[in-house]
């Protein structure tokens, strides 16, 4: 299949999220038509390849989104205008678009995902609510993008940090409840931190609302080969990274307490 076949591509843009983040834009005609949610697998030569969300689709342009975390990312990260990278994909699942009024639920990166979904939900949906949450006001990215795209439909934009430093203060799963008991949601979208997205999970099962959250696993193969990104009977690169609540709800055991380290082995979230 031609999606899985490495390419390399040029880096055309890289634009300043923040002091830790930044966004690389690069042109490839698969990954400029993926669907919101799915990934690809990166290749930064001469140190590891890792999956990457794909945080904006437009034309004939892709981009990602990356934090400086491990040696990986940091390569990633320090990318000029002008750098070659590798890439495969699309890959997984995707996000499927509900009517109605809906809300979307992201920290930090975790947002990557959902903003080529934000674009769409725009055009579509009757009113978003978009809650963001981080621990201090540096954390923050796409604050202007979101606010952007929500001045062109009836959205409203809701911000909460841990130190109280921007917006309200507390989680963004505080958020949520004083616009649950007023309003009807016909859906929750969220990524981010899983222990967040499995709380998330419990207040959308408490109000009785389906759930469409993206996971986070170790990826070696982004085929479902390796089984290095399994949780349960799932594998996230091939069956998600998109879980529904039926899903959440079959790896609840799991969901929010273990995944598995880079050699296999089950850890503690």
């Amino acid at each position: 299949m031609i999606f899985n076949r490495p390419r390399i591509v040029r880096i055309l843009r890289v634009i300043e999220e923040s002091s830790t983040v930044r966004s690389l834009i690069f042109k490839d005609d698969l990954c400029s038509k993926a669907k919101p949610g799915q990934f690809m697998m990166v290749w930064i030569p001469g140190v590891d390849e890792i999956p990457m969300s794909i945080s904006m689709m437009k034309d004939d342009l892709a981009g990602l989104t990356v934090r400086k975390v491990g040696e990986a990312s940091n390569a990633l990260f320090n990318m000029k205008v002008g750098s070659m990278i590798g890439i495969r994909g699309p890959y997984g699942n995707n996000f499927t678009i509900a009517r109605g009024n809906v809300m979307l639920v992201g920290a930090g990166t975790g947002l990557a995902p959902l903003m080529p979904l934000l674009e769409i939900l725009a055009k579509q949906s009757t009113s978003i609510y978009v809650i963001i949450g981080g621990k201090t006001i540096d954390e923050f990215i796409f604050v202007n993008r979101v606010r952007d795209i929500l001045s062109r439909t009836n959205g409203k934009m809701i911000i909460t940090t841990e130190d109280g430093s921007y917006g309200m203060r507390g989680l963004a799963t505080d958020a949520m409840l004083p616009i649950l008991k007023e309003k009807s949601i016909n859906m929750i979208y969220t990524c981010g931190p899983e222990l967040m997205i499995k709380k998330v999970f419990e207040i959308a099962q408490e109000f009785n609302i389906p759930i469409q959250a993206s996971l986070e696993r170790v990826m070696k193969c982004g085929i479902g080969i390796c089984g290095s990104c399994c949780i349960g009977k799932y594998n996230v690169c091939k069956d998600g990274p998109i879980f529904d609540s039926l899903m959440l709800e079959e790896v609840r055991d799991e969901f929010g307490f273990f995944k598995r380290d880079h050699s296999g082995k089950r850890v503690m979230l």
